[in-house]
């Protein structure tokens, strides 16, 4: 099945909220009647994705989740990311470490194998702040912000005893020789995480390596992707890579939910660069998912897949201001499915959808785009066009978040339902990324 089906564990919005995950059995007959993409029509214009493909207008709630909603997810699943994989088996987690004095005596670590139907476990990192009781005498649940890392646990932390991942890692990783971690990297993500940080203002914090999930390099992802496809090999609308992580996000979220000291209730998904893209994905398409930062997402993500001309054209060094649908597809061909690729260049016209569909298929919850003002390639000025235009289906909750033109200037937090950050410098996630995402999950999350 291309969707998650299985009930959520709690029902955040009445029945209906979880019609969406009901209806999902229908994608697969409705998926093989989708138009090939070049025969799509065109539309310069951003979709209106309160319009639905018969070009009937949703006006309710119910009518957005229960035909609106599950309608796009089909959409961007063939269209874009590929389907989604099954959730039917069930997660385990075995615990093979566990430090009860981490951070200071701060926190409890573990070290978890999550098993959930790939080849091997995906290694999981867990950090819980030992906080203190409340006036019942009981430990609070924590919070928890789940994330995906580019490089693997053990750059996380300062701690000899994380395990370093066993498979494939990039070239870039220090001290890969090669293509294999080394100790030369334990640590140095340290201040890119700030772990510390969250766990001073009582948020756990739950990690795993994307290559876990499936290696983050376009020849061998594909032997990971064929064993997702029911063919055996990957075709134009099976898993692509920013599908399978997004599944990885909501496989850690199921072994979560058997954590005592986790608020699985209370789960923000969090992301920089492709893991944003990736991030925002998995908050789209598991409603469990509490809150979404994603960090510098860009094409694909939480910019505009339609880019205005000005940022299309290239520039002195032969390429456009901002990442497109071209680049996109010619560099990184595993992230999106084949599908996608029809829409490179001009063709980018006939998407049925935009980025800020994907943003609306999170409504009610929080979304918070997070960047930088040197990093015009993740197109900050189009994030901010992409939550103004997914305001629309979040009104339908009650009042439509306040997005004020111009965006908010650099430093400043709109902290609302559809929030925005840009902060002075490049393409990176920081410690001072993370006080701001902080400050943003006190506001939502407590």
């Amino acid at each position: 099945m291309p969707f998650d089906t299985r009930t959520p564990a709690r029902q955040v919005f009445p029945m209906r909220a979880l019609l969406p995950l009901l209806l999902a059995s229908m994608s697969v007959s409705f998926a093989a009647v989708l138009p090939k993409p070049e025969t799509l029509p065109a539309s310069a214009a951003l979709p209106d994705p309160l319009v639905m493909r018969d070009g009937s207008r949703v006006t309710s709630r119910e009518a957005w989740l229960e035909k609106r909603a599950p309608e796009l997810r089909t959409l961007f699943a063939h269209y874009m990311y590929g389907a989604r994989p099954s959730t039917a088996r069930p997660v385990e987690g075995k615990m093979i470490r566990e430090d009860r004095a981490a951070l200071g005596g701060q926190a409890t670590l573990r070290e978890i194998e999550v098993s959930c139907g790939l080849a091997a476990p995906v290694h999981l990192l867990l950090v819980i702040p030992h906080s203190t009781t409340n006036q019942a005498g009981a430990r609070p649940k924590a919070a928890c912000f789940l994330g995906m890392n580019f490089h693997g646990n053990y750059q996380l932390l300062d701690d000899p005893q994380i395990q370093l991942p066993r498979g494939w890692v990039g070239d870039k990783f220090p001290g890969a020789t090669p293509n294999r971690a080394a100790e030369a990297g334990r640590g140095k993500q340290r201040e890119t995480w700030a772990l510390a940080q969250s766990v001073a203002r009582g948020y756990a914090v739950a990690t795993f390596f994307s290559g876990d999930v499936v290696p983050d390099d376009k020849t061998l992802a594909e032997t990971v992707l064929d064993k997702f496809s029911p063919r055996g090999k990957r075709g134009d609308a099976d898993t692509a890579t920013i599908m399978a992580w997004a599944w990885g996000f909501s496989r850690m979220l199921d072994y979560l939910e058997t954590v005592p000291e986790i608020d699985a209730q209370r789960v923000a998904v969090v992301g920089h660069s492709r893991n944003g893209k990736t991030a925002l994905l998995a908050a789209a398409f598991d409603q469990r998912i509490a809150l979404a930062i994603p960090s510098q997402a860009g094409c694909g993500g939480s910019a505009p897949d339609r880019l205005e001309e000005n940022l299309a054209k290239l520039n002195a060094n032969g390429r456009p201001t901002a990442e497109t649908t071209a680049v996109i597809n010619k560099n990184f061909p595993h992230w999106f499915c084949g599908n996608f690729k029809a829409f490179n260049g001009e063709a980018v016209v006939r998407l049925p959808f935009d980025q800020h569909a994907l943003i609306a298929l999170c409504a009610p919850r929080p979304v918070l785009l997070s960047n930088a003002e040197e990093d015009l390639w993740a197109n900050p000025t189009g994030q901010y066009q992409m939550l103004r235009a997914a305001a629309p289906v979040y009104a339908l909750w009650g009042a439509a978040p306040q997005l004020p033109e111009p965006r908010p200037a650099s430093g400043e937090l709109l902290a609302e339902r559809l929030g925005y950050y840009i902060r002075p410098g490049k393409h990176s996630m920081t410690t001072g990324d993370w006080q701001v995402w902080l400050d943003y999950a006190d506001k939502w999350l407590k």
